[in-house]
């Protein structure tokens, strides 16, 4: 073998050498994520909903819808459960009956099948509470209207859903909002709708838990009680559903960063939080 092919066959060792590395380490990666995927077995899904909430909950191919989003999102909705297989929510969960919580509602409740359906107790007359209430009708749906503590029977999460046991003079709708917590062995989740000031001082009254995530309340907007609620709930992770046209506010930022609040923000794309009862990682 003369010089020539001696190099000539030492580049292509080279060559082949390079590509196995690269083939090990794309392996190493696809079974990573199958491997997180298959551990992190409770996932929250936060669809793209701009400055409104969408939030589905799932463990072992079971769902659960908090909010519906403007009724512009259904379309992204309906082909999210299509292309997950998904034709049944254990639970449809309505926070409020603004319409950026409201809006797709009728259009779930038409498609897919509900084992059932919780409200808040605060009635908002709209075009979209009242297609809601036919979709239910339709469907012969009674839905139930939660004060105080309702556990939800999940899996093996422990899932509450809290509602006001009380009606509010200012901002009745946003106050008015269903305040769900989920627990999963060591990992806890609060989700606040949009709860404003007055809701929260209510639910800090009889409620002092910590909780590792937190749906921050009213999609950033600056509250006074944010404060008081980030001190209790002393949480490691935030979500703000907010959209580029409608931020969120600087003074919610600077009380994040004061409580060392590691957030996310759904103007930035769909964030997909997951537990495997032990951790907590988010994926944007």
């Amino acid at each position: 073998m003369d010089q020539v092919e001696d190099n000539m066959l030492k580049k292509e060792n080279i060559v082949i050498v390079i590509i196995l590395i690269i083939i090990t380490i794309f392996l190493i990666i696809v079974y990573s994520n199958k491997k997180v995927s298959s551990d992190y077995d409770f996932k929250v899904y936060f669809f793209n909903a701009g400055k409104a909430d969408a939030i589905l909950l799932s463990k072992s191919n079971k769902y659960i819808l908090i909010d519906t989003g403007e009724k512009s999102l259904s379309d992204d909705i309906l082909k999210y459960f299509e292309s997950n297989n998904i034709t049944r929510l254990e639970y449809l969960i309505i926070t409020h009956f603004d319409k950026d919580h409201v809006g797709s509602a009728s259009t779930i409740i038409d498609n897919i099948e509900i084992g059932e359906v919780l409200q808040s107790n605060s009635p908002k007359e709209s075009e979209y509470y009242t297609n809601y209430l036919n979709s239910l009708s339709n469907k012969s749906i009674t839905p139930t209207t939660v004060s105080g503590d309702y556990e939800l029977s999940f899996e093996d999460l422990k899932i509450v859903v809290n509602g006001p046991v009380t009606t509010y003079e200012n901002s009745e709708s946003n106050n008015s909002s269903l305040i769900v917590t989920v627990t999963y062995d060591d990992t806890s989740f609060l989700f606040m709708g949009d709860a404003e000031n007055a809701r929260i001082k209510d639910y800090l009254a009889t409620n002092s838990k910590t909780y590792d995530f937190i749906k921050i309340p009213y999609h950033g907007n600056y509250l006074k009680r944010l404060d008081n609620l980030l001190d209790v709930v002393k949480p490691t992770y935030g979500v703000m559903t907010c959209s580029s046209s409608e931020g969120c506010e600087e003074e919610t930022l600077e009380v994040l960063n004061d409580y060392n609040v590691n957030y996310y923000m759904t103007k930035n794309g769909v964030i997909t939080v997951l537990s495997n009862g032990k951790d907590i990682i988010i994926k944007q």
